[in-house]
């Protein structure tokens, strides 16, 4: 979903923001790669997100199965094949999680605990623009720019399309906001659609502009 290749996370320090229960920086760091994940609820104990994370899978797989037409399957075949992904993701976290805990960082956005300029690379997956029900105008400028702060090269975006399969309307405004700061944003297509026509990234970068 982010157009990456090995060996952009192998060559340059990575932030994953919000990580949640993905395997990205347990798998990143057994290839070599320099990966920190931060998210609020890496405060919890592995046996309480062990029980949470499994509920969670079983209401998206829920979920899937009540709606299965609104999804594109290319990658993940069927709603039961996705769901051996998920359950396999978190559980390849939670070992990580467990045996190498320096890796997690309980923060949450707009506020993280890194010096400016701490990671080259700074992913932001499946939660800003996603939530247009929660999430405001400000609150997406106040969150993409503590991403960029903490960033020497690039922050990516996905997906720009919210909970009802729209482009966010945020999107655009939030863009604007970001240019008048003198940062640098663009969009690019990526090869991962799950949502129909949701194959577009954010691209922020000449991050030390404003730092």
């Amino acid at each position: 979903m982010f157009a990456l290749e090995v060996q952009d996370v192998t060559r340059r320090s990575v932030l994953d923001c919000p990580g949640g229960p993905s395997s990205f920086a347990a798998i990143a760091s057994a290839w070599g790669g320099s990966v920190t994940a931060v998210d609020p609820f890496y405060t919890r104990s592995v046996s309480a997100l062990d029980a949470e994370c499994a509920a969670a899978v079983d209401r998206t797989v829920a979920q899937l199965t009540e709606n299965p037409g609104l999804f594109v399957w290319d990658l993940y075949e069927d709603v039961e094949t996705c769901g051996r992904y998920l359950r396999a993701a978190y559980e390849r976290f939670l070992a990580d999680y467990a045996r190498h805990p320096g890796r997690y960082v309980a923060a949450a956005l707009p506020d993280l605990p890194f010096a400016s300029d701490s990671f080259a690379l700074v992913l932001s997956a499946n939660f800003l623009f996603l939530y247009d029900d929660r999430l405001d105008r400000d609150s997406h400028v106040a969150a993409l720019r503590e991403l960029a702060r903490v960033a020497r090269e690039e922050v990516r975006v996905f997906t720009l399309a919210s909970l009802d399969r729209e482009r966010s309307a945020y999107v655009d405004p939030v863009v604007d906001r970001l240019r008048a700061d003198g940062l640098t944003v663009e969009f690019r297509d990526v090869p991962y659609e799950f949502q129909p026509g949701a194959t577009e990234m954010l691209v922020v970068s000449d991050c030390t502009r404003t730092t």
